[in-house]
Formats: structure tokens, C-alpha cells, sequence
């Protein structure tokens, strides 16, 4: 049953999607008024109408960023079936979508966390909460493939854990500063070493 939206949520929605490449590839500091009325074709006091302010936009963008990503990525980790797949779930899903990643501005994560370090708390917090709840995620994953003996019983779950996040995030970067996708590639493979050195 597909949801029915009042006309001020589809108009949220709409100033969501429409400015969402915008503060990716801009930033939040970068991201001004006009961009965002460019981007929409609304009034300011539509845009604002909607949100309370230009921070507000941006954590709503941020969020459908990731969300989009984490969609992707729960479908490919579902349907895998061993614990192995699913790690290797993450690969599938970051070949296939590095050049639009890179085409909307690179990792939301990623640019979030570098910009709004010491910048923005509330950005900062969201960029956090992300990456924590991926590391989460594949210790879970990882845990559980050693309990059921698909994975080595000396490894350390966390540690394999944020050695993926940090090559995956660290090739997303270097793609996006030399404007080689084929770096990610390379980048990819050795998380795919990596998965095969803790399979039993």
C-alpha cells in the first residue's frame, strides 16, 4: 500500500531530493539561500515555511543521503545468505554505485564528518551516529560468522569491522580527490582480501 503524504510533507520531501546533491557536493557552510531556491524553485518563504532553518535542510538531506546508501546496502546484505556473503554484500554494493556516489558529491558520511568536525555539532553527531551504527552492523555480521564457524576464532570482530569502513570511506575519498573511480577498485579488492583472510 504505497503511503499517502499530506501536501506539506510531499513539499518537504520535494526540498529534500531537489537541494540533496547540492549540500553534498557544497557542503553545509558552502550550501547558501540561493542555491537552495535555485535549486527548487520555491520562495524562501516556502523553503522556510518547511524548515525552521538552513541547518534543519541539511540534517534532513543528510539523512536521506544515508538512507539511500543503507537501502542499497540492507537489500544486497538480505539477501545474502552466509555471513561471508554478507560482508561481501558491501563490495557488490560500492562498485555499483561509485560513479554516481562520485557524480552526487562522494560519500555523505565522508564529507559530513570532514566538514563539520568542529563546525557543526548536530552534523557531526549524525556523521557519527552513521558510522557507528555501520560498525555495528558488521561486528554483528562478523561475530556471527565466527560462531558458526565461518570465520577464525582469533579474529577481532570490531577491529575487521572498522578496517573495512575505513578502506571503503578511504577509497570513496581518494576516488573523489584524483577523480578516479578505479582507484575504489583497486581499494575493493583488498576488502575482499581482507574478508577471505578471516574465513576459516
Amino acid at each position: 500500500m504505497n503511503k499517502s503524504y499530506t501536501k506539506a510533507e510531499r513539499t518537504r520531501n520535494f526540498i529534500i531530493e531537489s537541494t540533496a546533491v547540492i549540500f553534498n557536493k557544497k557542503g553545509y557552510a558552502g550550501t547558501s539561500l540561493t542555491d537552495l531556491t535555485n535549486a527548487t524553485g520555491l520562495t524562501k518563504g516556502s523553503i522556510y515555511g518547511n524548515f525552521e532553518n538552513k541547518e534543519e535542510v541539511a540534517v534532513a538531506v543528510f539523512d536521506y543521503n544515508c538512507s539511500r546508501i543503507a537501502r542499497l546496502t540492507s537489500q544486497e546484505v538480505n539477501q545474502a545468505t552466509t555471513c561471508y556473503d554478507k560482508l561481501m554484500a558491501y563490495v557488490r554494493v560500492y562498485q555499483t554505485i561509485i560513479k554516481e556516489t562520485m557524480n552526487r558529491g562522494g560519500c555523505p558520511v565522508l564529507n559530513t564528518a570532514t566538514e563539520a568536525d568542529d563546525t557543526n555539532g548536530l552534523l557531526r553527531k549524525r556523521a557519527a551516529n552513521a558510522v557507528l551504527t555501520w560498525e555495528g552492523d558488521l561486528t554483528t555480521i562478523i561475530k556471527k560468522g565466527i560462531l558458526n564457524g565461518e570465520f577464525k576464532t582469533n579474529i577481532d570482530p570490531r577491529k575487521t569491522a572498522l578496517s573495512i569502513i575505513a578502506l571503503i570511506e578511504g577509497g570513496i575519498m581518494i576516488s573523489k580527490v584524483t577523480g578516479d573511480a578505479t582507484a575504489m577498485d583497486h581499494i575493493l579488492s583488498t576488502v575482499e582480501t581482507l574478508i577471505d583472510q578471516i574465513e576459516r
